[in-house]
């Protein structure tokens, strides 16, 4: 132009920005500056624009660059130019530079609080944003159509209903709400706000509709779970000629994130493979979370692996899917590729997953490895990462680390939960309240989950009156015991630390009881062995009209497991199948352990879910159940089978295992496994392993073996450690041994009476009767007496009780005359009493007519006559069977031509045909 006027320099700049010439833009400003053009407040704003296009940095630095030209050419108080500087400064999360040249600005407009708005909820100000609204509206600026959708998504974010409903009323004065971008943030919000109806009935009105308006209920069905709704939408958008695009079928993937809808999910993928969206990376990202959510996992990773472009979403969404699917071996391998790929850069996310991979104390240096990571990239101080860590190191049991990790980072209230969370679990009250009087001096306040987990690190009686109760005061305190969940954490805790009077006097206080009370009282009677009061109790709750839930039926069918009642535990279980609960994997594995331990093995066999879909919970039930009736072969093919399915075996599964090989005898093989949990299965050893070890040793009198082993343990031996080794140093009449296990025992508990019973028993198989009357004397002076021998039969609603020489039942004449009888037939078989087992110091004759009477003889003598025949004879006894006892049981299911189980503490017994499930080991 040989002629060029200001405008016309004006127009070329904003020209070339509109065509994304940014580079011309500003060399178009320099030449105006060289040649004199004043500046216009209508170019630099577009100069400004041109910024937000540029990297982080560049853009920065040219839009500081922009905003110092214009203060020096007296232009700030364009009220353009500002609003595009704010906007800037928002875009680049400069909220402090954006709010202080809001604030400087001398004019300011629609558009200039709108930007400001969004520069503040961008960046997670929303409570700042939603006030700077408030005062908008105070100082009478009024809405146009952007702001009223931007304050409205903001109170849907915020989940405001009372400033959203008060959004949605300025919207409808305004006469705005036909606008379409309004109405689709209103619809948005109201989804937010759980309003399903009134975004429905707002959609229907609605003249006019984009495919954001379709996009906004799918969206708003698919966070509520409504998928049928969702799909019915999906329909009705593309019946009405609007095609579904990424943010649809990605709305549409995540409504289908599970089990029970993947087969949808599948259908809505072939949808975006005709409609050419499949190679989106949302698109992507959705389905694998959505296959990996379901549960199928290979389809999650052959899609990941064939995504021809991937971002940190992508690579976070699968090591995600990995750690939530227990294989965090391959989380650490996919975070490894990520690194090596240099294909996108790992942000806070990447990481957080990662950590989640290493949350066992056997991945303690994985995790270790990864936060090395985290401090090369200078992440530590994101919260999300700190909260990971300090959750990683508290899982590996490695607390000093996870309070270092504490001492360094912006605390909040959860990672406070966090740290005491993990010194609850390992049972340590005292660093917990520690954290906790920390918080108060801090000023962070503590909520509910703070006060629960600080109830659940209290084990012990010391506990309760060292931390719990002043908790309870601290509670009452605050007015914290309106809290439902807190109260409830009291039941447990005054229950778990032994004071069950307290937990029920707790529970009785309640005063609109839930469901989850009750389950509390009930869980707590059924740990405390009181398996009848937690039956009615659960009469209780039925009365009360609460509605039965996984937990509650769990529970009580665990009550009636350990009362053997195996008419309630079955009508309990045709309950769940009423409710709809059979197929629940707490249910069924509840069921499955009644049924095991009322001698049913048949029944619980029928129940056991298909190889492929049987969580390790039901595995390690039925390798349990095996290794009571002494069925090892079983029990081992089961384990083998559970591995070779990919299920992984867990510290339960090892105890059921071992326990196998304790009751067999299979001392290599015991040892064998132990070895193998850390090293090829990576569960750590725990007291349970260990006294299963010492139990097969002792069972086998190789002592030394037992003893050697228990000083290398990795953990301190309890009472079940010595209780098994004194038990095992009676049956080879082991004085030594016995004696030092005894004094053990008696350490950790001076009133525990099996140590002295089973000492004294010990001293009557050497014949020492002189140490077993000082024994006794010793009992009687500390007031401590035996638990009697006890044997039970039922039949019908009928319980059958007897006691060793019981003359007390109705029917008694019959059973002794019974008892006659069998003894004559045994005898004409060769029958000869083991007096070995014989405890006091009594002639022959005495000693055999002592172990005639048992009660476990009493119960078969009365079973034999009202048992039917053809039906199996269930007795159960609540002390371990004798060897007489055995072999009289063994000749009677041959004499008989009966089937007998017999029930004691540590296993069953099947008697069938003179023989014994367990081999004669026991």
């Amino acid at each position: 132009m040989p002629h060029r006027t200001f405008s016309s320099w004006y127009t070329a700049v904003s020209g070339c920005v509109r065509c994304g010439l940014d580079t011309t833009a500003f060399e178009l400003l320099r030449r105006m500056r060289e040649d004199g053009v004043p500046l216009s407040g209508f170019a630099l704003a577009s100069l400004v624009t041109a910024c937000e296009r540029r990297g982080w940095e560049e853009g920065v630095a040219w839009g500081a660059a922009m905003h110092a030209l214009t203060q020096r050419a007296g232009l700030m108080a364009n009220v353009y130019i500002g609003t595009a500087l704010l906007h800037l400064y928002g875009s680049r999360g400069l909220v402090s530079d954006a709010r202080r040249l809001f604030w400087e600005m001398q004019e300011r407009n629609i558009v200039s609080w709108t930007a400001l708005m969004v520069a503040l909820s961008s960046n997670g100000y929303l409570e700042e944003a939603l006030a700077a609204y408030r005062r908008m509206r105070r100082e009478g600026v009024t809405c146009n159509a952007n702001a009223f959708a931007t304050v409205a998504s903001l109170c849907g974010s915020l989940e405001d209903e009372a400033a959203g409903l008060q959004v949605a009323a300025h919207v409808v004065v305004s006469g705005l709400q036909t606008h379409v971008s309004v109405a689709n943030s209103l619809i948005t919000m109201f989804g937010n706000l759980g309003r399903v109806q009134a975004a429905e009935r707002l959609f229907d009105r609605m003249e006019e509709r984009d495919r954001i308006s379709w996009n906004a209920m799918i969206s708003m069905y698919s966070h509520t779970g409504a998928c049928g709704e969702c799909f019915v939408v999906l329909s009705d958008m593309r019946h009405g000629g609007v095609r579904p695009d990424v943010t649809t079928l990605c709305s549409v993937v995540s409504v289908c994130a599970s089990s029970d809808h993947v087969d949808l999910g599948s259908g809505v993928h072939s949808l975006c493979h005709r409609n050419g969206l499949h190679s989106s990376v949302l698109v992507g990202n959705a389905l694998v979370n959505m296959y990996s959510a379901a549960g199928r996992l290979d389809e999650a990773e052959s899609l990941f692996w064939n995504m021809s472009r991937r971002d940190v979403i992508s690579w976070n969404t699968i090591i995600s899917s990995y750690v939530q699917n227990d294989n965090c071996v391959e989380a650490l391998q996919a975070l490894g590729q990520l690194l090596r790929s240099d294909e996108v850069l790992p942000n806070h996310m990447t990481f957080s997953s990662a950590l989640g991979a290493c949350s066992s104390p056997e991945a303690l240096m994985d995790g270790r490895t990864v936060h090395a990571m985290v401090l090369q990239r200078n992440l530590q101080n994101n919260l999300l990462i700190s909260n990971s860590l300090l959750t990683m190191y508290s899982k590996c049991n490695s607390m000093e680390d996870a309070k270092r990790v504490f001492q360094l980072m912006p605390c909040d209230v959860v990672s406070c939960n966090v740290l005491i969370g993990g010194y609850s679990t390992l049972e340590d009250p005292a660093n917990a309240m520690r954290v906790f009087s920390w918080m108060k001096a801090t000023g962070i306040k503590p909520n509910y989950i703070t006060v629960i987990n600080l109830q659940g690190s209290c084990k012990s009686s010391h506990d309760l009156r060292g931390y719990g109760m002043p908790l309870h005061a601290y509670i009452t305190q605050t007015g914290l015991l309106s809290n439902e969940y807190i109260t409830n954490s009291l039941v447990t805790m005054y229950a778990t630390c032994g004071d069950l009077e307290s937990s029920t006097d707790i529970f009785c206080r309640i005063n609109n009881k839930s469901a989850i009370s009750w389950n509390a009282i009930i869980t707590a009677n059924v740990r405390h062995g009181r398996g009848e009061e937690a039956l009615n109790l659960f009469m209780g709750l039925r009365h009360a009209g609460n509605e039965l839930d996984r937990f509650c039926l769990a529970e009580c069918l665990s009550a009636t497991a350990s009362l053997a009642s195996l008419e309630e535990g079955m009508q309990l279980h045709g309950l769940s199948v009423k409710c709809g609960l059979d197929s629940d994997s707490h249910v069924v594995n509840a069921a499955m352990d009644m049924y095991g331990k009322c001698g049913k093995m048949d029944d619980m066999l029928k129940m056991l879910p298909d190889p492929a879909s049987r969580p390790t919970q039901c595995w390690n039930t039925l390798i349990s159940g095996y290794a009571k009736y002494g069925y090892f072969k079983e029990a081992e093919d089961t384990f083998k089978r559970m591995v070779s399915v990919g299920r992984k075996p867990d510290y339960v599964t090892f105890v059921a295992l071992l326990s196998a090989c304790s009751h067999a005898g299979q001392v290599d093989k015991g040892i064998n496994y132990y070895n193998s949990m850390a090293s090829t299965f990576g569960v750590s050893p725990g007291i349970k392993h260990c006294v299963c070890i010492v139990d097969l040793l002792g069972r086998l009198g190789r002592f030394a073996e037992a003893e050697k082993f228990i000083e290398e343990m990795p953990v301190l031996p309890n009472d079940l450690i010595w209780r098994s080794l004194l038990s095992s140093s009676r049956t080879y009449k082991n004085l030594d041994i016995g004696r030092k296990a005894a004094k053990n025992l008696l350490e950790l508990d001076p009133f525990d009476d099996s140590a002295y019973v089973l000492l004294s028993n010990l001293y009557a198989t050497n014949a020492r009767w002189v140490d077993v009357d000082k024994l006794r004397s010793h009992m009687k002076t500390i007031k401590l007496n035996k638990r009697p021998a006890c044997s039970w039969l039922k039949l019908k609603d009928e319980v059958s009780t007897f006691g060793i020489g019981d003359q007390g039942h109705v029917h008694a004449q019959k059973i002794y005359a019974k008892l006659d009888e069998i003894l004559l037939k045994l005898r004409e078989l060769g029958y000869v009493a083991d007096t070995s087992s014989a405890l006091h110091d009594t002639d022959e004759e005495q000693k055999e007519q002592n172990l005639w009477n048992h009660s476990e003889k009493l119960a078969l003598a009365y079973g034999l006559i009202v048992v039917p025949e053809g039906s199996i004879i269930r007795i159960f006894k609540n002390l371990r069977v004798c060897a007489d006892c055995h072999v009289v049981f063994k000749m009677v299911s041959m004499v008989y031509h009966r089937e007998i189980v017999l029930r004691d503490p540590y296993r069953f017994h099947r008697f069938k045909g003179g023989s014994c499930s367990c081999s004669d080991f026991w």
